[in-house]
């Protein structure tokens, strides 16, 4: 009877053990009765959580359904400067979404060379139309003088670096004009000059593969040397002396040239080529042995204007903002070149003097010195390609754009004398 009582009591606490476990869920024993479930999916179903979650699903697949909808309600088309830089180039190829900031942004454009004659006026030009524009300079004969006026605009930044060494930059469109252009500057350390032509090409156009940029060279005319063909077209391979006083710049820039059409071919570089002839205007160098500055400085200090050789070597002169205009028509096009700029018209250094003698004093005498080595005997562009190509040719002629240099030079002298003075 005894055994009897006491198997009736544990069977009477196992049923009262079995129905706590029911009665409590939450008791650490009903963990053993559930084993047969996943601890994740019993999780899930307690507590109603797997109804927050699908209305959490539903939420979401709604709002990814509905935005590329609202996104296409944007702006109609894509800015035509984007597809200039990587980052661009992959936004414009999408559809759907566009990330945040890209519709809108201002072109941003660096100028190598930017503080000198020419690039200071191609600045001036690209922030007057609301580019961002980024210029690079080492100042051997750029000036801050030049750039002065825009250092309080946001859109503008100077940086003062060497492109013969690699810089990092994130931009759309690259201008590469660094090299000393005159004979006075790019034969006083020649092999600094085709440093510049070679490595400072190569680091420029190795940035523009890297990030996607269209680049411009500006090549020029010395690439014909002294020519055989009359006027010279852009199919004229040259005559030049390969190892001649000259030839750091004019070999330098033939490199150049190759270095941009290798890179186009090899590399899908936008390269862009122009061969700049003669330019003048204001900025330029008071001192730099090109001719037209040369005569310029002479008549305003009254001194003789020296001719070299016999003065019946002829160029061609075209104003800086025609050539400016020319820069910028073949970065915007989508012709590779290269192509002359320069204007047509032709003058023999005696013809020039008179024309400068006209404009200043007409009492300036005229000096003979023998010719320098190398000197082309005849320079003039044929220009029908850009023509037909880019539309444009220059506007200004010599006689209307000499005077605008003279006031600049007069201004200049008159400062640099007085400064003299007061020393």
């Amino acid at each position: 009877m005894k055994q009897l009582h006491k198997q009736t009591s544990l069977n009477h606490r196992r049923e009262e053990e079995m129905s706590s476990n029911e009665a409590s869920p939450y008791s650490p024993k009903s963990i053993k009765h559930t084993r047969s479930l996943p601890r994740s999916i019993n999780y899930l179903l307690r507590e109603q959580r797997l109804l927050f979650i699908l209305v959490g699903i539903l939420i979401g697949s709604t709002f990814f359904i509905i935005q590329p909808t609202l996104s296409r309600i944007g702006p109609p088309e894509t800015p035509n400067f984007l597809p200039r830089s990587g980052l661009n180039r992959l936004a414009g190829s999408r559809t759907g979404r566009v990330p945040v900031g890209i519709y809108g942004r201002r072109p941003r454009i660096v100028v190598t060379g930017g503080a000198g004659f020419v690039g200071s006026h191609l600045v001036d030009k690209l922030i007057a139309r609301g580019d961002d524009v980024i210029v690079i300079d080492n100042f051997f004969t750029g000036r801050k003088e030049n750039l002065v006026h825009l250092f309080g605009n946001p859109r503008f930044e100077l940086i003062r670096h060497d492109v013969v060494e690699p810089i990092l930059l994130e931009v759309d469109q690259i201008y590469h004009l660094a090299c000393p252009a005159s004979p006075v500057h790019y034969k006083y350390n020649p092999v600094k000059t085709i440093k510049t032509n070679v490595m400072g090409t190569l680091n420029m156009l190795g940035l523009a593969k890297r990030i996607g940029a269209r680049f411009l060279l500006t090549s020029t005319s010395e690439v014909y040397g002294d020519p055989l063909e009359h006027p010279q077209k852009e199919t004229y391979w040259g005559n030049v002396n390969p190892i001649g006083e000259r030839s750091c710049y004019d070999e330098g820039k033939r490199t150049a040239e190759t270095l941009a059409m290798d890179y186009h071919r090899g590399a899908g570089v936008e390269v862009r080529i122009a061969r700049i002839f003669n330019t003048y205007g204001p900025r330029m160098c008071l001192d730099d042995g090109r001719v037209v500055s040369n005569f310029v400085a002479q008549a305003i200090r009254k001194q003789p204007l020296t001719v070299y050789g016999d003065g019946k070597q002829t160029r061609s002169f075209q104003y800086v903002s025609d050539l400016v205009n020319g820069l910028v028509a073949l970065m915007e096009g989508e012709h590779v070149g290269p192509f002359n700029l320069g204007n047509p018209g032709e003058f023999t250094m005696l013809e020039l003097a008179e024309v400068v003698k006209e404009t200043i004093d007409s009492s300036a005498t005229i000096e003979y010195k023998p010719n320098t080595a190398d000197d082309p005997h005849m320079r003039k562009p044929d220009i029908s390609k850009a023509k037909e190509l880019l539309n444009w040719e220059p506007k200004v002629p010599l006689r209307e754009g000499l005077p605008l240099m003279v006031n600049d030079f007069r201004n200049r002298i008159l400062n640099e004398d007085e400064g003299k003075g007061m020393k």
